[in-house]
């Protein structure tokens, strides 16, 4: 990190979403419940979900059913940690469930056929917020959730091992080879403009 904060745009970006989702702890007292989860990771699960798989809809829905899930083991989970690590896993796996899903489905669509990105979801975003995202759709799924994971998700290499089912160096090399292709593709893009 330099003086002013991450040097990278992808650090960048998804560290200002991240600041978005903080909320102060919850006061100590009668234990949390579901609804109570329900009302304060909903939308930080939401934009987890945004972020890999690039349809409001669709994120909607995964994190509908992690919290289904979680309302099926409600009983099982030892406290609120464990509950928010169980939607993170299952929001994460939800997501690579809906890309397969999404693969399968384009090997049928012609090639000329592109997601576009709602205009409304555009004005939103700056021009390297724009560029972030456009970059992040180009990576492999797995690239994806890693820089998600690790920049918005703020979780640490352990903690996104245990949550993609990789390797701690795993983590790090895809990590690495990640933002080198964000940074290529931010890169072609700029000169493309130009």
């Amino acid at each position: 990190m330099g003086a002013d904060g991450p040097d990278n745009p992808v650090e960048r970006t998804l560290t200002r979403l991240r600041g978005l989702d903080s909320r102060p702890a919850p006061a100590a007292g009668a234990p949390r419940t579901l609804a109570d989860l329900y009302r304060d990771y909903r939308m930080r699960m939401v934009r987890l979900a945004l972020l890999l798989v690039d349809d409001p809809a669709t994120a909607e829905d995964v994190v509908q059913e992690a919290f289904t899930g979680l309302h099926r083991n409600w009983s099982t989970l030892r406290d609120e940690a464990a509950a928010v690590s169980y939607l993170r896993a299952a929001v994460v796996n939800g997501s690579r469930s809906v890309l397969r899903r999404r693969r399968t489905a384009r090997d049928y669509v012609p090639p000329h056929q592109v997601n576009a990105r709602s205009a409304e979801s555009l004005a939103m975003l700056s021009a390297e917020h724009q560029a972030v995202v456009e970059a992040l759709s180009t990576l492999p799924p797995r690239q994806r959730e890693v820089l998600v994971l690790r920049y918005y998700g703020g979780l640490s290499e352990a903690e996104i091992a245990e949550v993609t089912g990789i390797s701690r160096g795993t983590v790090k090399s895809t990590a690495s080879r990640a933002l080198d292709a964000v940074q290529r593709a931010m890169t072609e893009r700029a000169g493309r403009r130009s």
